[in-house]
């Protein structure tokens, strides 16, 4: 008994280069660095964002809103790099937030 040798369709192989590739994910890694805000816009943002408190610029209570919105921002940077999962951080377990 002899198996009939069926015709296999040959479907087109595209193919990639390496270049091509690197400088896709290239490309990628620039346009996601590019969600950074620049000084001066956090600094407008901030004063926009008192003002629209009820703040009156260049008082010293204008003053202290923007050192609060800074330290606020310094605060939640410093709760997202050491806030870790279930409590492990970089000394081991339960040096994050803890169980209970």
């Amino acid at each position: 008994m002899q198996i009939a040798k069926l015709p296999i369709a040959k479907l087109p192989v595209v193919k990639l280069p390496v270049v091509k590739l690197l400088v896709a994910a290239a490309a990628a890694l620039l346009v996601g660095a590019c969600n950074t805000t620049s000084l001066a816009e956090q600094r407008a943002a901030d004063e926009a964002r008192c003002r629209s408190y009820g703040f009156r610029t260049g008082t010293e209570a204008f003053a202290k809103c923007l050192l609060q919105v800074d330290l606020d921002r310094a605060a939640e940077r410093r709760a997202v790099r050491y806030d870790y999962a279930y409590g492990f951080g970089p000394r081991g377990s339960h040096w994050g937030r803890g169980w209970w």
